[in-house]
């Protein structure tokens, strides 16, 4: 019974970082492509500039989210990935605007051009925080019942 407790914890903690993600990419996608822009360009965005990276967001949204969801409903046992390496390969997104608005790739140094290859702009997100603020407790509670049910079940075996 208190196994069962565990999974249900689990996969609670599991569907609400996915519901959390899913209502923070689109903002933290537009906040991405209007800070590149104005470190680049030192002006604020145009308002076509701003459809795209709003219509990225909603793209990253539906698309990272879905991806998210599945990772975290799966077992455990069979969680291959980290969450937040799927929402680092959502830098796509945003990286495709700036790309079409002619914006110049930053120069990174060797690490991040290894680790993070496909991240031209520096944009790949350390932490569930660095996405949004209001992701630091659910990605914290879930990492915390993913460890808790990974050890109880190590224990039970």
């Amino acid at each position: 019974m208190a196994s069962m407790a565990r999974a249900a914890n689990f996969e609670d903690y599991g569907r609400a970082l996915a519901d959390a993600l899913e209502v923070a990419l689109p903002g933290w996608v537009v906040r991405c492509v209007e800070g590149r822009w104005r470190d680049w360009s030192g002006t604020a965005p145009d308002a076509a500039l701003l459809e795209a990276a709003h219509v990225a967001g909603e793209r990253a949204r539906d698309e990272v989210g879905a991806a998210v969801r599945v990772l975290l409903a799966q077992d455990v046992d069979e969680q291959r990935l980290n969450p937040l390496a799927l929402v680092r390969r959502a830098v796509s997104y945003p990286t495709a605007v700036l790309r079409a608005a002619g914006v110049p790739a930053l120069v990174r140094d060797e690490f991040a051009e290894r680790a993070f290859p496909d991240d031209l702009y520096g944009l790949s997100p350390a932490s569930f925080a660095d996405v949004d603020p209001a992701l630091h407790e659910p990605g914290l509670l879930w990492g915390a019942a993913k460890a808790h049910a990974h050890l109880f079940r190590r224990r039970s075996t």
